[in-house]
């Protein structure tokens, strides 16, 4: 079943996400299938569950031939090394922003059967996973180029 993509400034995208105590609840499954099916017809390439409006710790994401359901899905390590690219957002339809992040990150996390498991990506995905996981702490992709511009402007003031 197609779900409605929230669109900012929707209140939902601002909220932290609640831990899914029973990711085998059939209510759960039932909403990565759906995820699953609203993600590819909007042709994005991760969704998260608060973008659907459901206050849940869930995030799917979708490269080169891979498919991850993150259930609880936590950044337990990130790279100092940061790398700058154009992102675009489900619920910012046809806007593209260059933001920086870790090049590499490592994530816990459950998959769809419940399962501890522990990933460690570069390139697309680590920046995937970031943005998604930001989604689930109410972080949107416009507060990391305000923050970047800040800390830009903050550094050329104390140069001079």
């Amino acid at each position: 079943m197609l779900l409605e993509i929230k669109e900012y400034p929707s209140p939902i995208l601002r909220e932290k996400t609640a831990k899914i105590k029973n990711p085998l609840a059939p209510e759960i499954q039932e909403l990565i299938l759906n995820m699953t099916e609203t993600m590819h017809k909007a042709q994005g390439l991760g969704l998260a569950a608060s973008q659907i409006g459901f206050n849940l710790r869930l995030c799917i994401i979708e490269t080169e031939d891979n498919f991850y359901t993150l259930i609880n899905p936590k950044i337990t390590a990130k790279s100092r090394k940061k790398i700058s690219a154009d992102e675009g957002c489900l619920s910012f339809p046809g806007i593209f922003l260059s933001i920086s992040r870790a090049s590499e990150v490592q994530v816990r996390y459950l998959d769809q059967a419940g399962a501890p498991q522990k990933i460690k990506a570069t390139g697309l995905l680590a920046r995937a996973l970031q943005h998604e996981i930001d989604h689930l702490d109410g972080v949107l992709f416009i507060d990391r180029i305000k923050k970047q511009k800040i800390e830009t402007q903050t550094k050329n003031n104390y140069a001079n």
